[in-house]
């Protein structure tokens, strides 16, 4: 792989590779783009097979951290961090306080987060080296609830538009995933009198959803074919492929999974099926909304207030794909492009800081 060949391909700012023999810390950190503020992305521990898989990972994460904050309206730039590891093995306070050095050293331009395989209480031991660190316990806390909030309203707002009310009243949900997010989902919209297909790969959270909405399990294969108002993907990514296209029976795409198009060609297939598709990144950045809130000092009136804006900003990607003619995906992303170019305006008058 050559390095910078790929990050001119995806207009990169920083990689930042950190080493400590005694801690076993490999760790990447990536800057994407700081047009709008410090780069805010969370820190993902995995196994990777090789270097270059750790590379791409970050890389393509960080990216689309930026596309989602800007989506959100929020000041804050795109990054992400990895540990290279297996996270059973590798995790101690040494590392972690290795690593919030590493993070300090770089004076704010990126702000690391919990993401996956790391948790609060491994903040905690960042924290004690770095204010560049958010997730925290006793501060903003889960943001799981806020996410699953945000993805409510984006569906009112995909609703709205394919059947004229945002009325849920007997509407069928498919939810794949009843993690977190995806069980505070079901709970939105059983409240609502949405009627629930439900599926996970742990049988005591399918249990969980049935028992207490009369939700309908299904198999997690089966999930797809369900004839549905709104099919919800809140668990894996590329759920939306050559093969579960085919089977989709549903008007609407809408949930809390990242990355749920295995390749953009399906966002255009998903036009061409005449199924809205309310893009990832916007509908679930909720989570990240509610860690924007703790930077300011949290408030959570004000994060949930600041999630169910995620309403007018799927309206918007929906304006804009039909003005145009394009698939909500790509609209998506020219509303983030539009903001960062025109944030990128305002560099030019000077700001002593």
């Amino acid at each position: 792989m050559k390095i910078f060949d790929y990050l001119e391909k995806n207009d990169f700012e920083q990689l930042v590779f950190c080493h400590d023999k005694e801690t076993g810390l490999k760790a990447i950190i990536g800057i994407h783009n700081t047009t709008l503020g410090p780069a805010l992305g969370g820190l993902r521990i995995l196994d990777y097979e090789t270097e270059e898989d750790a590379i791409e990972d970050v890389v393509r994460l960080a990216v689309g951290m930026t596309y989602k904050n800007a989506a959100a309206g929020l000041d804050l730039g795109g990054g992400k961090a990895v540990i290279m590891g297996n996270p059973a093995k590798i995790k101690s306070e040494a590392l972690f306080r290795v690593f919030g050095r590493y993070v300090e050293s770089l004076g704010g331009r990126y702000i690391t987060a919990v993401d996956m395989n790391s948790t609060s209480a491994d903040m905690a031991h960042i924290n004690a080296e770095t204010d560049y660190v958010v997730g925290l316990e006793g501060k903003s806390g889960n943001p799981s609830p806020v996410t699953a909030y945000g993805v409510f309203r984006g569906i009112l707002a995909a609703v709205d538009e394919v059947y004229g009310s945002e009325d849920l009243e007997g509407k069928v949900v498919a939810v794949q995933g009843l993690g977190s997010v995806g069980y505070n989902l079901c709970k939105l919209l059983h409240e609502a009198g949405a009627k629930l297909y439900v599926t996970d790969v742990r049988k005591e959270s399918i249990e969980r959803v049935v028992e207490e909405m009369g939700a309908t399990a299904v198999k997690p294969d089966e999930i797809y074919g369900v004839e549905c108002d709104i099919f919800s993907p809140c668990a894996l990514g590329a759920i939306i492929n050559d093969f579960t296209i085919e089977e989709l029976k549903c008007k609407i795409v809408a949930g809390s999974a990242n990355n749920q198009l295995a390749d953009e060609k399906h966002g255009d297939m998903l036009k061409e099926k005449g199924i809205l598709y309310i893009p990832d990144y916007v509908i679930n950045s909720g989570g990240v909304i509610n860690v924007y809130e703790e930077i300011r000092g949290y408030d959570k009136e004000r994060a949930m207030n600041k999630a169910a804006a995620i309403y007018d900003a799927v309206k918007r990607v929906i304006e804009i794909a039909k003005k145009e003619d394009i698939p909500t995906h790509r609209a998506a992303d020219k509303m983030a492009e539009e903001r960062i170019a025109s944030m990128a305006k305002i560099a030019r008058v000077y700001l002593k800081k």
